[in-house]
């Protein structure tokens, strides 16, 4: 089965049959729609009520949302499914996969938090095709958690009224339950509560986003003297704290599908309108420079994919002995979307104007994006996170379990009770494991760069003042997390058979992009004498094998011409 998705030749991962369904009746509802319908909706930013309303009829985020114990019987929140889905709806716009990324966000501190009526009415709203929201963010900082100013007010009937406003808050108009985040007015303490959107004394503002995702609602909403009692309350102190930080994982983990849809649809689309255009009396792919194109965009996006559903093992797998998830999850976040980025700029080189015509899918590939890797933190943020695990991963290996593949039917309960601690005491084990078994020429060259890159932490490591400049470390932070990424890459490359000449077309990118990150380390900052040699030696570059490209370009990017076709 290929790891691309195509509507044409679909089939689903899914086990069961309840699974399947909801991906191809989804597929059927926006191929049925069309291409030209969706752009039309778009360019008028018109809300899609129609595929909320086919939300609504097939149950979609009731059967996907919905964790075991609540609403139907063989309900479960599974993160296979919960992600297939993603990839599948921002194939086709991620306006749609707005809907449900905010819902995701919405639900997560609703499930995580100790209010069992709020859940088992959260399940009916579900079933009535609700949407929800996640009123995390505010106007004057952002998603600051410690500045957070929404506030719950003590009332003399033991009750509260809340104050206060969230800002770039998703499905803000219609939302059946908005997640709210706040502190208690006397005692500070973090509280998560629900309100109802369509309340009286919830003040919708305006949409405040057109530029991104255009038929969907991105608002900011007050709260005035908005009713809230013990009913409404999710959670207080510690648990609203950590269930904010936990959410966050779970959401921002769904970014990198959305941009594998994207990138994958507008491959398709790029491949499609190259190979049917003549220029000098040649096909536009028979010149050389143009399959280098798409060859590196192809392997680019097939390590997106290798990678993020390996990374979505390790989630499922997750547990409070094996928390390694938590440097896999902003390496999802930050390196699989910022590679969908590098692919749409390498597919317009190719397709250069036609990129912006009105009537195409790309026109909205090149605007969105570029958004995904800056929703839920930043990219930088997600780098200072990495940071903390680069000790443990390299000099203190444990052993684990080898983590199968897990596409398995199966309610994911952990994601809802994940276990706070330092991140520094994460454990992994010996990278080196991956690397087993295998004679491709540039993974033995990538190779070469990570051992010279745990050296120079071992023997050069940073200074103090070095270790005070977050721009120095970010941009070290860069090389590990490159490192990691190649490690699941190749993990994977085992579970789904990639062919040799695959594998090493995505070595020579990665040897590159290291190279590159190390050229920025030594240009940018001041380094010791040691430091620099580390980091000259590191400036690798990778073995050049015109054959293989050949190959790769004739048995697995030239046959997807012509695979997929919406209008």
């Amino acid at each position: 089965m290929s790891l691309l998705f195509n509507p044409q030749n679909y089939d689903s991962p899914q086990a069961d049959r309840q699974s399947r369904e909801v991906m191809e009746k989804t597929i059927q509802f926006f191929e049925d729609k069309g291409l030209a319908s969706i752009k039309e909706d778009d360019q008028a930013n018109r809300w899609y009520t129609d595929f909320l309303k086919f939300i609504k009829a097939e149950r979609i985020f009731s059967t996907l949302l919905t964790p075991s114990g609540y609403g139907a019987p063989d309900s479960r929140f599974d993160l296979s499914r919960v992600c297939e889905f993603n990839e599948i709806t921002a194939f086709y716009s991620l306006a749609y996969q707005y809907a449900y990324q905010v819902s995701v966000l919405g639900l997560g501190p609703i499930w995580m938090g100790d209010n069992e009526k709020v859940k088992h009415i959260t399940a009916q709203k579900l079933i009535d095709g609700g949407i929800f929201a996640f009123g995390l963010s505010e106007k004057a900082h952002g998603a600051d958690l410690y500045s957070n100013e929404m506030a719950l007010s003590p009332t003399d009937d033991g009750n509260y009224l809340a104050n206060g406003g969230k800002y770039y808050i998703g499905n803000a108009n219609v939302a059946a339950l908005v997640s709210t985040f706040a502190r208690y007015k006397d005692s500070k303490d973090y509280v998560f509560f629900v309100v109802d959107s369509q309340h009286r004394n919830y003040k919708l503002i305006k949409k405040i986003s057109t530029s991104g995702v255009r038929p969907a609602y991105v608002g900011d909403y007050d709260l005035i003297d908005y009713p809230i009692t013990s009913d409404e309350i999710l959670s207080s102190g510690p648990l609203a704290w950590d269930s904010a930080l936990s959410t966050i994982n779970i959401g921002k983990f769904q970014l990198g599908f959305a941009s594998i849809g994207i990138s994958t649809h507008a491959y398709y689309e790029a491949l499609n309108h190259a190979s049917n255009r003549e220029l000098y009396g040649k096909k536009v792919t028979d010149f050389p420079h143009i399959q280098k194109i798409f060859t590196e965009s192809y392997a680019r996006l097939i390590a997106m994919k290798l990678y993020a559903l390996r990374s979505l093992d390790y989630f499922r797998s997750a547990s409070d002995d094996d928390r390694r998830y938590l440097l896999f999850n902003p390496i999802q976040k930050m390196k699989v979307t910022t590679q969908g980025m590098k692919i749409i700029e390498m597919l317009l080189d190719a397709i250069a104007a036609k990129g912006f015509e009105q009537d195409t899918y790309f026109e909205t590939a090149i605007r969105d994006i570029g958004m995904i890797p800056r929703l839920e933190g930043t990219t930088h943020v997600n780098i200072a996170l990495v940071i903390k695990f680069m000790n443990n991963y390299f000099f203190s290996p444990a052993e684990f379990p080898v983590i199968p593949k897990r596409d398995d039917p199966a309610d994911d309960s952990y994601l809802f009770r994940q276990k706070a601690g330092k991140l520094a005491s994460v454990r992994f084990p010996d990278y080196c494991l991956a690397y087993e078994g295998l004679q491709v020429p540039n993974v033995a060259v990538f190779k070469e760069q990570i051992e010279l890159f745990r050296s120079f932490i071992e023997q050069a490591r940073p200074n103090p003042e070095q270790l005070k400049n977050i721009d120095y470390m970010l941009a070290l932070g860069e090389m590990f997390t490159l490192i990691v990424y190649a490690q699941l890459i190749l993990e994977n490359s085992k579970i789904h058979s990639i062919s040799p000449a695959l594998l090493d077309e995505i070595f020579n990118f990665l040897v590159r992009d290291f190279a590159q990150f190390a050229l920025t380390q030594l240009s940018n900052y001041s380094n010791s004498e040691q430091q620099e040699e580390f980091l000259k030696s590191m400036l690798k570059k990778p073995i050049l094998n015109p054959v293989t490209v050949q190959s790769l370009w004739e048995n697995e990017v030239k046959p997807l011409q012509g695979t997929y076709q919406n209008t």
